[in-house]
């Protein structure tokens, strides 16, 4: 029989409330880890030379090919048998950071190169005509434009992220499945302390949903007004060029 005792019990308890956090931040470290592998492969996979993109497609080939739980099981017990010097390094921690950064990658790649390939080809074109260098033209021209594209299927992934922290139970990391089933077993609570856990899984995906809406509306540049486009003159806009109104042939693009 459900007792809701138990549920009140758990549902703030630093047991929990550690095992949101434990969740979070894996989640945030796999999923920037994941955008920036993701951002590589895209560029290698877009490359006209034959042993960079071929890499890359094998790479995204393998990672989309097999389930997440083969490739977290995999590193976490097949790896230290390979390379024994490596099993004081193969923790439940680093196994389920380097599997879910390693997996995300490979769908960020695609994401990414989606995103630049959505932007037309003369902006390379222009930018290379300015005296810009193709790194420099892809980071103050090409990526802010794809941008716009690439942050809504960010977000899911980060919110798909969230979820799938769940699957690092099985090589028993305290995130909040497994304290949910580790605790559940003690006393008979299983039900009870998986509503906790699910519980929280909803707190952190909701907010996240309103932290992606605010992130994509502040990107879409129909819904700014020419003063708020003119105040954006933060680090972001001079590392990544959003909302700079700077002329082209200055100083800044040498």
């Amino acid at each position: 029989m459900f007792n809701w005792d138990i549920v009140r019990q758990y549902l703030f308890s630093g047991l929990f409330i550690h095992a949101a956090w434990t969740t979070l931040w894996i989640a945030v470290i796999s999923q920037v880890s994941g955008v920036i592998i993701g951002l590589f492969l895209a560029l290698m996979r877009m490359s006209r030379y034959p042993w960079l993109s071929l890499p890359a497609r094998f790479y995204i080939w393998i990672f989309r090919g097999s389930p997440l739980l083969v490739q977290l099981l995999l590193l976490y017990f097949g790896i230290p048998e390979v390379f024994p010097g490596l099993v004081p390094y193969i923790t439940v921690y680093s196994a389920a950071l380097i599997a879910f950064s390693l997996n995300e990658g490979a769908y960020m790649a695609e994401i990414v190169r989606a995103g630049i390939s959505s932007v037309d080809l003369g902006q390379m074109e222009a930018a290379k005509s300015l005296g810009m260098r193709y790194a420099l033209a892809m980071r103050r021209i090409i990526l802010p434009q794809a941008a716009r594209v690439i942050i809504p299927p960010l977000g899911n992934e980060f919110n798909n992220m969230l979820k799938t922290t769940s699957l690092a139970s099985v090589i028993g990391l305290f995130e909040l499945t497994y304290t949910a089933q580790v605790y559940g077993s003690q006393s008979f609570s299983y039900f009870e302390l998986l509503v906790v856990a699910t519980f929280y899984y909803l707190i952190l995906t909701t907010l996240w949903g309103y932290i992606q809406s605010y992130i994509e509306n502040r990107m879409d540049p129909n819904r700014l007004t020419a003063t708020e486009l003119k105040a954006q003159k933060g680090w972001t806009q001079r590392m990544m060029g959003f909302g700079s109104d700077r002329l082209a042939g200055t100083k800044e693009f040498r």
